[in-house]
C-alpha cells in the first residue's frame, strides 16, 4: 500500500490522480497507524517549514513517519517541502527538521542574478552511478528516461547536504540539490506531478522499488 501523508500541506489529489494514471494504487490519510503499516510513503508539501512541521507534531504524525522511515527503513519520498523537511534545519524557521538526511535548507541568494523564487522547467543532471539510465539495482529512479530530465519546480529554499547523498543537481544561479537519497530515504525539490511523463517515471521507478 503505497500512502501520501496529509498532513494539511500539499498537492495530495494530484499525487493520487497521477499515480492512478500510471496504475498505481495509493490513499491519501493522516492516520498513523495506515501510514506505519504503509508499504512506502510519499510526504508531499506546499508551504513553508514551520508551519509544515507544526502540522505533523498537531496531528501526531512524527512517531509513524519516523517507525515507516528510520526503524523499518521502507521506500519514504519527499516531494518539495517535504523533502525540504527530510533535513536536519532551514535558514526559513526555527524549527528541528525531521533529520532523516544530514543537511540545512538555505534560501537563494538574492546576488545570483536570478528570480527568486525559482519556478518553472528546468532539467536535472544525475550525480551517481545509481541514478543513471539503466536498470543497475533495484534503487533506480530515473531508470529508463533516457531522453533527458525536466522536471517542474516552485521554491525559493533548496538543501545542502554531503555529496554523497546528492542522485542529481539542478541550476539555478548556482547548482542545486534536485533529487536526494540517503538508504530508503528519497527527496525531490521538483514537483513530479506536475512534470508529465518524467514525473510520472519517476513515480512509477519509486513505486517499483524493493
Amino acid at each position: 500500500m503505497l500512502v501520501v501523508v496529509d498532513y494539511g500541506l500539499g498537492n495530495l489529489q494530484s499525487i493520487v490522480n497521477m499515480l492512478a494514471r500510471i496504475g498505481v494504487s495509493a490513499v491519501i490519510s493522516r492516520d498513523p497507524a495506515k501510514i506505519a503499516e504503509a508499504d512506502r510513503i510519499i510526504l508531499p508539501g506546499v508551504g513553508a517549514w514551520d508551519s509544515g512541521l507544526r502540522q505533523i507534531e498537531e496531528r501526531g504524525l512524527r512517531d509513524a513517519l519516523d517507525r515507516h522511515a528510520k526503524v523499518e527503513k521502507k521506500p519514504t519520498l519527499g516531494i518539495c517541502l517535504g523533502m525540504q523537511l527530510l533535513f536536519d534545519a532551514s535558514d526559513e524557521g526555527d524549527r528541528a527538521g525531521l533529520g532523516w538526511i544530514p543537511g540545512r535548507v538555505v534560501k537563494f541568494p538574492s546576488d545570483l542574478g536570478v528570480k527568486v523564487p525559482h519556478m518553472g522547467w528546468n532539467d536535472v543532471v544525475p550525480t551517481r552511478e545509481d541514478a543513471l539510465f539503466t536498470r543497475r539495482t533495484d534503487e533506480v529512479l530515473f531508470a529508463e528516461m533516457e531522453d533527458g530530465f525536466s522536471y517542474y519546480f516552485v521554491h525559493s529554499f533548496h538543501a545542502t547536504c554531503a555529496e554523497e547523498h546528492v542522485l542529481g543537481n539542478a541550476f539555478h544561479g548556482r547548482p542545486f540539490a534536485a533529487i536526494v537519497r540517503h538508504e530508503n530515504i528519497y527527496g525531490a525539490q521538483f514537483h513530479p506531478e506536475k512534470s508529465h511523463k518524467h514525473g510520472m517515471r519517476l513515480l512509477k521507478n519509486f513505486a517499483e522499488l524493493a
